[in-house]
């Protein structure tokens, strides 16, 4: 996985030297968001239905190409809590994005897709543990990996020139082993810097 990750990241540089050459690299962005939402689905495995809020962290960065078109990559981490226990469902994943957008006075909307993976891991204690280091009946662990597709759309408010705020909502859809990833839409907030 790490061998394609930096193959992609290198296309992604070669697409913006290319870009540069002939005037039509614009510049860039990126920065930070957190983000919750709201997750749900059956692990079929253990009969257990997961489903609740999200909350993660993660970033972006984008390179401008022409007057609406931008190309980057993302990443990010979700942590759905369950059982009020420590257990825990946990996505790390990441991808190639592209997207468009268009500016509206201080709004800048924009839709676009990532394409990626990465993994989710699992620990689920169905009993409460009954002191620290004590041994807990019922545990289970698990961790796979997954390719996705993660449709999204949001919008900017320009504070300043080389400053954003940004809202988004996207939808995380597993194409490999979807009945065991939990899904649902999630809702973004960050600051993102333009250069």
């Amino acid at each position: 996985m790490r061998k394609w990750v930096i193959a992609a990241f290198c296309l992604l540089l070669t697409v913006a030297a290319a870009a540069q050459e002939r005037k039509l690299f614009r510049g860039f962005d990126g920065g930070m968001m957190v983000h919750t939402g709201y997750l749900s689905g059956n692990l079929d495995a253990i009969g257990y239905e997961a489903k609740g809020a999200p909350k993660g962290i993660g970033g972006v960065i984008r390179f401008h190409l022409g007057e609406h078109f931008r190309i980057g990559c993302e990443g990010y981490v979700s942590t759905l809590g369950q059982l009020g226990n420590g257990s825990y469902l946990k996505y790390g994943w990441g991808g190639l994005l592209a997207d468009v957008y268009t500016v509206r006075g201080r709004f800048q909307p924009y839709a676009g897709l990532t394409l990626g993976g990465g993994a989710m891991t699992s620990l689920l204690m169905m009993e409460t543990p009954a002191s620290a280091w004590a041994p807990i009946d019922g545990t289970r662990y698990h961790k796979q990996g997954f390719l996705a597709v993660d449709p999204f759309v949001g919008c900017d408010f320009i504070v300043s020139g080389p400053m954003h705020l940004t809202l988004k909502v996207d939808y995380l859809c597993a194409l490999s082993r979807s009945s065991l990833l939990p899904h649902g839409p999630r809702v973004y907030f960050g600051f993102l810097f333009y250069h």
